[in-house]
């Protein structure tokens, strides 16, 4: 055992004592242990922990069956007609709604509410923390008013006091009660939400068209998502068949699926993609590892020949090999998990809160466990592929040589493949970056419609105490936009129940229409003062915008997007009437004044919608209640300046204009379009990164191999020039050699590009909303970058063949 540890040890000083081997080997190690241990940590936080719930396994959403296959909201409804299921145990209901004004204990603010049923805690398995549930009486329309409070809003709010019981905290101006602290779970599985506040639906609800709840069901003992889909979908295909709304079902249209995945669908296949391109880096970097190897490996032959020939016994010939795999292995690791810390800390800020439902992003024990297993078996298996590949070299021709034998060219196959394979995944990771490069650039320069520049906005959801109604609510606008206008700097203000790009759910903000011959179609529904346009720079192109005579009570006027005229009423829009249906309302009928131009209300990324914009002052009392119920209503102001000014200006005009009504989400307009785009450039950083490790570590093992290469035939190549060969010839056939290598890795790696098109189109789909999977030119760029990357690895040892002194190589010195 001692002569194990003697051995081990001299390889170690040796290495310690000119370290250049041992960063190179060690750091191409870290950057696949890093790349790898860091995108697993995010995956595991957020696709492989289970729900912070007892059983959560049996737990299952209930709803529309979308065309991916997804599991889509229902309508309260749709959701009392599946209270009999003989497959589901218990049965609850939540909606998560927009804001809320509340006040008590603090100062009056906006905060995220959540909407639930009685039967939600009980079907989860969970109990408040303090209190209790919401009661049967409370949870009824008309019912005692009481809240739930989250267990953050608890802390921040009420520091944590065992006496919040039974406080009172005014939500939209009305005294609730507290009735109950939840535990954080809830917020893990329903999102956002520092108030919750009960369902209270009617015995008896007919709105069919409502969507946007979620339904959660435990299911029975013994009863599958299988048998749970099958018994939902035949329920509803009666209940729709009784109203007389059954249709021509050809296929099923209700479905379960786990709340897990339900809760997971939106990233995971985003993080799905990720892992797969850091296990590629790790992969390339363990090919990488091995060309290393077998580079040390040459400079040893001649020591271990010279202890063959004294006797040296098998095992202790591989020693000092396992030793330096050992050292590498765990100094790849030590550095692998500091990159991998360092880089959760830099992405921690980037990365959408949604993804971190577990709060993690820690690196544990597990992570440190991983990390030395792929660093020390990694480095090892690269040893010993090494010495497998010398095995060629025999004692005698090491010592009649002298040491300059080399390993041969049959030694050599080992490492040309190793090469082709890491050249082919190099091609693969480029080829999804180079993918969705192309995708955000084509978006990147795509015309908004509007102008985003100098414009800071903020959302303001009057409390409904104080404004009950829609006369009340653009009242308070009116007043607010008057004095928003005296702040120094500030040109132009107004109010709207949606900017010209989302940040909350527009999908929510959709009404359906009428056209003239019984055609109906869904379209966006925004209320806007006059000036929207002006400030907002959205040209008008044909008609008028609207004015302060178009009033409630006046004739009822809409204006058109530009590509909602096109499709409906073939560029010919102006004076036409339309009918547009209300919520709980008659159908209104309106005249179109004006047609003005398109925008991406979803962002760049996202396809654009058809809008139909009303004056504020004319939008449907229920309708406006049920913009009220969503979203606040959203300010902009433009102008010249500071807008560190003109947030402190906001402030002042709203407290003199409405003191003690909150205010939320005061940002730029730029901020909030960056936002649609954020997830899809962490993407677009994160592809990058790992294509460019691959493009680093592919040229590097290549040259590994050349270098090797050239090392071996340095006696062929001097024979060759003192027969009169010309030193180009050399430099050309080693760089023929090389980039067929090269060749050979691209046509593999763009074929299997090909082949993988479509499940790389899927994740652009959902990360883009729009698919580009194989583009020719995307391909022929890769195949450019690598080309160039490939030649210049192959050239320093084509140049080194060049340069081979023949008398130097054929007296062996």
């Amino acid at each position: 055992m001692n002569i194990w540890f003697a051995e081990i040890w001299r390889a170690w000083r040796a290495m310690l004592r000119r370290p250049g081997f041992l960063l190179l080997a060690s750091g191409v190690l870290a950057l696949g242990i890093g790349a790898s241990v860091a995108v697993a940590a995010l995956v595991q936080d957020s696709l492989w922990r289970p729900l912070p719930v007892p059983r959560a396994s049996r737990l299952v959403v209930i709803g529309n069956m979308r065309d991916n296959g997804q599991v889509d909201t229902i309508s309260p409804h749709e959701y009392q007609s599946l209270g009999k299921l003989e497959s589901v145990a218990s049965l609850a209901l939540e909606r998560p709604g927009s804001t809320v004004n509340v006040a008590g204990a603090g100062v009056p603010a906006q905060v995220p509410v959540i909407y639930m049923d009685r039967h939600l805690l009980p079907t989860l398995e969970l109990r408040p923390v303090l209190g209790r549930n919401f009661s049967a009486a409370e949870d009824s329309p008309h019912g005692p008013p009481a809240v739930l409070i989250s267990h953050g809003f608890w802390q921040r709010r009420y520091n944590g006091t065992h006496d919040v019981i039974g406080m009172r905290l005014d939500v939209e101006g009305m005294p609730h009660t507290i009735v109950g602290v939840l535990p954080a779970a809830l917020n893990t599985v329903l999102g956002p939400g520092d108030v919750v506040l009960p369902m209270a639906l009617p015995l008896v609800s007919y709105d069919v068209n409502r969507n946007g709840h979620t339904a959660i069901a435990r299911m029975a003992p013994g009863a599958t998502i299988a048998t749970v889909s099958a018994e939902a979908d035949a329920h509803e295909r009666t209940m729709f068949r009784e109203m007389g709304m059954g249709g021509n079902w050809k296929k099923p249209r209700y479905r379960a699926e786990s709340l897990a995945a339900a809760v997971q669908q939106d990233a995971r296949p985003l993080l799905l993609l990720f892992l797969a391109g850091a296990l590629l880096v790790l992969l390339i970097a363990l090919v990488n590892l091995v060309n290393l190897m077998l580079v040390r490996s040459l400079s040893r032959h001649h020591d271990l020949a010279v202890r063959s020939a004294l006797g040296a016994w098998r095992l202790r010939l591989l020693l000092p090999a396992l030793g330096e795999g050992l050292l590498v292995g765990g100094c790849g690791a030590l550095l692998g998990m500091a990159l991998a810390t360092t880089g959760l800390a830099l992405l921690r800020g980037y990365i959408p809160a949604r993804w971190l439902w577990h709060g993690g992003l820690q690196v544990g024990a597990m992570a440190w466990a991983l990390a030395f297993a792929m660093g020390l078996l990694g480095a090892l298996l690269a040893a010993g592929l090494a010495l497998w590949r010398s095995r060629h070299a025999t004692p005698a021709d090491e010592l009649r040589e002298g040491g300059r034998s080399g390993i041969g060219l049959r030694g050599g196959r080992l490492g040309r493949l190793l090469v082709v394979a890491q050249v082919a995944l190099a091609a693969m990771l480029l080829s999804a970056a180079g993918v969705l490069v192309h995708v955000l650039h084509g978006a990147s320069q795509l015309e908004l419609g509007f102008a985003d520049g100098n414009v800071l906005t903020f959302d303001l959801a009057p409390v409904q105490a104080d404004y009950p109604d829609a006369a009340a609510v653009q009242a308070l606008a009116q007043r607010l936009m008057q004095r928003l206008k005296t702040i120094p700097g500030v040109t132009d203000a107004v109010a709207t129940t949606t900017l010209p790009i989302s940040h909350g759910m527009l999908e929510q903000g959709q009404t359906q229409v009428t056209l003239p011959g019984g055609e109906t179609f869904l379209t966006q529904y925004h209320g806007i003062e006059p000036g929207f346009f002006k400030l907002f720079g959205i040209p008008l192109i044909r008609g008028r915008t609207f004015t302060r005579n178009d009033a409630r009570g006046s004739e009822g006027v809409v204006i058109v997007s530009q590509d909602l005229a096109d499709k409906y009423y073939g560029g010919h829009a102006l004076g036409r009437m339309i009918d547009v249906h209300g919520v709980g309302d008659a159908m209104r009928t309106a005249r179109i004044v004006g047609v003005v131009g398109a925008t991406y209300q979803m962002g760049p990324l996202q396809q654009r919608q058809p809008v139909l914009y009303a004056p504020l002052a004319q939008v449907p009392e229920r309708m406006m209640a049920l913009f009220r119920s969503l979203e606040p209503l959203r300010f902009a102001l433009r102008g010249h300046g500071s807008m560190a000014d003109w947030r402190a200006g906001v402030r002042e005009a709203l407290a003199e204009i409405a003191p003690g009504q909150p205010i939320g989400n005061l940002r730029s307009l730029h901020s909030i379009v960056r936002a649609t785009t954020a997830t899809a450039r962490l993407s677009l950083w994160l592809i990058g990164l790992f294509a460019t490790l691959a493009l680093l570590l592919a040229a590097a093992g290549l040259y590994a191999v050349m270098a090797v290469a050239v090392a071996a035939r340095e006696r062929e190549f001097g024979v060759r020039m003192a027969l009169g060969a010309a030193p180009s010839r050399l430099l050309v056939l080693v760089l023929r050699g090389g980039l067929l290598q090269v060749a050979v890795g691209l046509a593999l790696g763009i074929g299997a590009a090909w082949l993988v098109a479509h499940a790389v189109s899927q994740v652009l789909m959902t990360l883009v909303g729009r698919g580009g999977a194989f583009d020719p030119l995307v391909m022929l760029g890769v195949a450019v970058v690598l080309a160039i990357a490939g030649g210049v690895a192959c050239l320093l040892p084509a140049l080194r063949a060049a340069r081979v002194a023949p008398m130097r190589a054929l007296r062996g010195e």
